[in-house]
């Protein structure tokens, strides 16, 4: 099996745990995974890399609050501007470097990307998205109340704090995606979810504060691009029900209904497990033929012979 497959990895996938959090550590993960990239490459996949966001832009606010008085604070949608190229440099560096270790002619590129969203969606008034770095409960109040953020509990990790998260309607960069794929370039997109833009009355776009959730916006991609397969890498090898508890179970395969149904059931986390199964159904439900995968980063090549990760088909 071979095709085009978008490769989605979360922001949390990058970071290990609130000791291996730095720059120096994110690129040593992206490192590591590089190989697992190329080996779906040397099996015959056109690829298209997307990543999160959601640490590296708080670590970024977070930075900019603790200057504020120094220098002008960050807009969100410049910060997810920032993570784009960070991200994208170092998914380019290191699936280049094992490209050539290996002897393989092929081009990696990583595109600043823009998602149209709507000036109306509701999620501008229910801001759910979580970012930045874990907290306990504590300083997270403390935090909301000196900063005036709003915050939540991010399945029984910690607390964090939360942004707008509207849904995508449009990737601006799309045809530049998928004529680099064409070509057989290997493209880093859509970084973050994209930076969210609106339309103005012109016509013209215009950057707004929120994040958009990258598993939505990677579920668009591979739907505009027609792509065989949508794999979100995450911080587990498979989806499990009952998350947390005695009765934990992991699951190999769902079918689109099952998957409806346990989400229905509330066994998805809204702001972690949710976003990604909603996607990966979007995809399966407008793709036919089409097929989601939930796995861990160094688990790609095992998910895809079937020897790991969740599989959801139709």
């Amino acid at each position: 099996m071979s095709g085009l497959a978008v490769v989605a990895f979360g922001g949390n996938a990058l970071v290990r745990d609130a000791e291996h959090a730095s720059i120096h550590d994110q690129r040593q993960t992206v490192t590591a995974v590089a190989p697992q990239i190329v080996d779906l490459v040397e099996a015959g996949w056109r690829l298209v890399i997307t990543h999160g966001n959601g640490p590296q832009v708080g670590f970024i606010l977070r930075r900019s609050e603790l200057a504020i008085g120094e220098v002008t604070p960050v807009p969100v949608d410049y910060a997810v501007g920032d993570t784009q190229g960070a991200i994208g440099y170092m998914f380019a560096q290191a699936i280049g470097n094992e490209l050539h270790h290996r002897s393989i002619d092929k081009r990696v590129v990583a595109l600043v990307s823009q998602t149209v969203v709507g000036a109306d969606d509701p999620a501008f008034r229910n801001p759910e998205k979580p970012i930045g770095a874990f907290m306990d409960e504590a300083t997270a109040q403390r935090r909301a109340e000196s900063l005036g953020w709003t915050i939540t509990e991010d399945a029984g990790r910690g607390w964090r704090r939360t942004v707008a998260s509207p849904s995508p309607l449009e990737i601006v960069e799309l045809p530049v995606v998928r004529s680099l794929c064409e070509q057989g370039v290997i493209v880093v997109a859509v970084g973050g979810g994209g930076i969210p833009v609106i339309r103005d009355a012109s016509d013209g776009l215009v950057g707004v504060e929120a994040v958009v959730d990258k598993d939505r916006t990677s579920a668009l991609l591979a739907i505009e691009l027609d792509a065989d397969l949508l794999i979100i890498p995450t911080a587990v090898d498979r989806v499990a029900v009952d998350f947390g508890s005695p009765d934990q179970r992991w699951l190999d395969t769902l079918s689109v209904g099952e998957a409806a149904e346990l989400a229905a059931q509330g066994q998805f986390g809204e702001g972690s497990m949710g976003p990604k199964i909603e996607a990966l159904v979007d995809f399966v439900q407008r793709r036919p033929g089409g097929a989601g995968i939930i796995t861990s980063p160094h688990r790609l090549h095992d998910a895809l012979l079937r020897r790991n990760g969740t599989w959801i088909e139709a």
